[in-house]
């Protein structure tokens, strides 16, 4: 699974670096999408909305499903994500942690990384 966001150029690296995986392992993948309320539809600026819709069409192009999820909590939503899709290998980009919020990130990251590991699910950590 990939986890994207509306950025510009990240996204697009993980969907093709995640679809030559699924290709290598024969098996299909999931591209997830976690739209918080700060990027609701009448909020996301119209540059984000079309960069995102190339990106799902990218990921159906290369023969991945896309999964859009609403939540508060962007950690939370992967974590359930990968248990309902039975996930075994979870794909992110190198999060960007800004200062005033860095340490609240942080305590959601590792809460993330303790419930993949409980549930046997490698994280890979794209640059």
């Amino acid at each position: 699974m990939a986890c994207i966001s509306s950025n510009e150029k990240t996204p697009r690296k993980i969907i093709r670096k995640v679809a030559r995986l699924a290709t290598r392992y024969n098996t299909k993948f999931f591209v997830l999408y976690v739209q918080t309320p700060r990027e609701s539809s009448d909020r996301i600026p119209l540059a984000s909305q079309r960069h995102l819709l190339n990106h799902f069409k990218l990921a159906t192009e290369l023969g991945g499903e896309v999964i859009q999820v609403q939540s508060p909590h962007i950690t939370d939503a992967i974590v359930q994500a990968c248990k309902e899709k039975q996930i075994s290998t979870l794909c992110i980009g190198r999060p960007t942690l800004k200062y005033p919020s860095v340490i609240l990130a942080m305590v959601h990251y590792r809460n993330m990384l303790e419930e993949l590991a409980q549930l046997g699910i490698d994280l890979i950590i794209l640059a």
